[in-house]
């Protein structure tokens, strides 16, 4: 029940984040609510093609669908107000990395994945959804930008998978591996870490 609770709060937090970029660029109510669906269920469409999971369970169960799209419609109507919150909605999409982060990386490990494969599942969940929204409105993925984000959602699933060996039940490991990773991924963004990039050279 809790492994569906969280996964349906993260699709709430990045259909939000992706309906807001939606709005943003001035699209139609249309391509709002294809963003904003596309970004709360690519990661989950992405995990279960990893994983053999055919069709998809974001398709065939129709709350996951069904949320992303009412949380689309929503952002559409009530964009104004919500656009003044950009701090709450970087939170919002840390939050949903985080959160599919751990949910992926407990279903892979349900589904007999290896550690690795687990943990790699895990985090390609938590940032696919960010990059299909990146690559429809023709932006750079947040993943190639130099602040943290692929990291926090690898050491998320790495966490998940860490403390399942070590015996912690399934929603300990959830709520563990959310939190990790969501943090991480703030901590980042507050105090402006990012990996190295290529040095310039002198003309």
């Amino acid at each position: 029940m809790l492994l569906t609770i969280l996964e349906l709060v993260g699709i709430v937090a990045f259909a939000a984040s992706g309906a807001l970029v939606g709005v943003t660029k001035r699209l139609d109510i249309f391509g709002v609510c294809s963003v904003g669906v596309f970004t709360g269920i690519g990661g989950g469409i992405v995990r279960d093609l990893l994983l053999g999971v055919h069709p998809p369970s974001s398709l065939s169960s129709w709350p996951y669908f069904g949320t992303a799209a009412v949380t689309s419609l929503l952002v559409f109507y009530l964009h104004e107000p919500l656009n003044r919150l950009r701090r709450e909605i970087l939170a919002l999409d840390a939050l949903g990395m985080g959160l599919f982060a751990s949910t992926g990386t407990i279903i892979a490990l349900e589904n007999n994945a290896s550690s690795l494969a687990a943990t790699l599942i895990g985090a390609t969940a938590a940032i696919g959804g960010g990059v299909i929204r990146d690559v429809l409105v023709n932006e750079v993925p947040l993943l190639l930008h130099k602040d943290l984000y692929a990291v926090p959602a690898l050491l998320g699933a790495a966490s998940v998978v860490t403390v399942s060996e070590f015996g912690l039940s399934t929603n300990g490991a959830l709520l563990c591996g959310t939190v990790f990773a969501a943090v991480f991924r703030l901590l980042a963004l507050w105090r402006h870490w990012g990996l190295p990039g290529p040095r310039r050279t002198e003309d």
